[in-house]
């Protein structure tokens, strides 16, 4: 990270650090899409199975990762006040904090899984797939927490290109291990959708390990001597990290979850409208990934310029990240649009299959507009550490807004399942809209300390 002066240098920088996180987003979301894609392909059975699996695991995962995600900020504006004396504690305690994070909810899953699954209208061969997906996937949480803390330091540094290189090693791993794993080659018993769950696993212990190796071994991260020295975990430090993760992760959590919920009140449908439901949110979710790597370099670039107190400038990167979003969602719309029957046959080959996931992503071109707008808007906010109202903006939109109003057009209307998206799109666009005035808040706030500063 370096300071700017003009608009054309923070677009030169802001471009730096989007693209890798960008592509770094894409491809760690595109192991999921291989993991519903590839489990498809086994069977409509392993689909849903992996379709209900992922609903019980996404939203947890994205949640605890928003708590880790406070490592980005915290480091970020302490770069910006060069304070990087402070930094290997912070990322020590962060990786404390991952690990008992990671024990917590395999213990909590450990107990809750099968009330869960047993309390849901599934056929067995779905339940048996989601139970053993989730097993398996549980194995490898532990270094995926931790390689996520250590891609937000790596990330505040401004070195996103190497969060790149890492998830881009990883990608073709995971497709092979799943293409081994679904499907039964080079000897090992074909495990369908369950085998997703093994591959991935073992692709997250693989990205833990090269993370590792390269903050101990590669320049400017091995100068931090972040391995070094170690701290006892400190329960003052884990309380800063919570203070700004946890309304982040809950924020992430009631936006997540409110998929998932509407995954989990479609189990009263077909096992097709399940599968179509599923691989239409799978692929708008891909799409989602472009708004939210805008939102997270936002959030780096706000930062640093924030703990510099430059508050004019990271006014100007809230702007270039709302212009983001506008295009953003226009080009995800279009895509969508455009590629409706492409992108269906990807998932399944049944017929019916196809026609509803075809339904469904016609939906999703309309909810996907809002999302576009309102992740980067977040992201900003994050920079600004400004996380506590995001959170209670996020309930109400998500769950007092939208899923209510889903399950009214769902059980009320002829809309059926389809009025669950129609729930999805009015959330989600009463919370961009609702972001967009914090923002504009939270800039004008800091512009007023700015001016008294210099009147002073």
């Amino acid at each position: 990270m370096y300071e700017t002066t003009t608009l054309k240098e923070k677009l030169k920088l802001f471009s730096i650090i989007l693209i890798p996180i960008l592509i770094t987003q894409i491809s760690m979301y595109l192991m999921n899409f291989f993991d519903t894609v590839m489990s498809g392909q086994a069977g409509a059975q392993d689909l849903a199975g992996v379709a209900i699996g992922s609903s019980l695991w996404v939203p947890i995962f994205t949640g605890i990762n928003g708590i880790l995600l406070a490592i980005t900020p915290i480091v970020a504006q302490l770069i910006g006040a060069k304070s990087d004396e402070e930094i290997p504690k912070k990322v020590q305690q962060g990786i404390y904090l991952a690990i008992a994070l990671a024990l917590f909810v395999t213990a909590v899953g450990a107990i809750l899984l099968n009330p869960i699954l047993q309390a849901m209208d599934l056929e067995t061969e779905v339940r048996h797939t989601a139970k053993f997906y989730l097993i398996w996937l549980v194995t490898g949480i532990v270094p995926l927490f931790i390689f996520n803390t250590l891609r937000c330091f790596i990330d505040a540094l401004g070195q996103t290109r190497i969060s790149m290189l890492i998830i881009l090693t990883s990608l073709p791993l995971n497709i092979l291990f799943n293409y081994i794993f679904i499907f039964g080659k080079f000897g090992v018993p074909a495990f369908g959708g369950v085998g997703s769950g093994i591959a991935t696993a073992i692709t997250y212990w693989l990205v833990c390990g090269i993370a590792l190796a390269v903050i101990y071994k590669i320049r400017p991260f091995s100068g931090y001597r972040v391995f070094s020295n170690w701290v006892k975990p400190s329960l003052k430090a884990w309380l800063e990290q919570l203070k700004i993760g946890i309304p982040i992760g809950f924020a992430i959590f009631f936006e997540t979850s409110i998929f998932s919920a509407v995954t989990l009140l479609m189990s009263v449908y077909s096992t097709y409208t399940i599968a179509a439901h599923q691989a239409a949110i799978n692929f708008a979710s891909l799409l989602y990934m472009i708004p939210l790597s805008v939102g997270m370099a936002l959030t780096i670039a706000i930062g640093f310029e924030i703990g510099g107190k430059r508050f004019a400038d990271a006014r100007t990167y809230g702007y270039i990240g709302i212009s983001g979003g506008l295009f953003i969602a226009a080009f995800a719309g279009l895509v969508l649009y455009v590629f409706n029957d492409t992108v269906a046959a990807l998932y399944n080959s049944n017929p019916e299959v196809i026609e509803l996931t075809k339904h469904f992503i016609y939906y999703a071109i309309f909810f996907q507009l809002a999302d576009a707008f309102g992740a980067p808007i977040q992201g900003a906010l994050r920079g600004y550490k400004d996380v506590n109202i995001t959170l209670i903006m996020a309930l109400v939109s998500y769950w007092i807004i939208g899923l209510p109003t889903g399950w009214l057009l769902a059980n009320y209307t002829a809309l059926e399942p389809f009025g669950y998206w129609v729930g999805i799109i009015v959330g989600l666009s009463c919370g961009a809209i609702a972001l967009l005035l914090r923002l504009l808040y939270i800039q004008k706030k800091y512009m007023r300390i700015d001016k008294a500063v210099k009147t002073h």
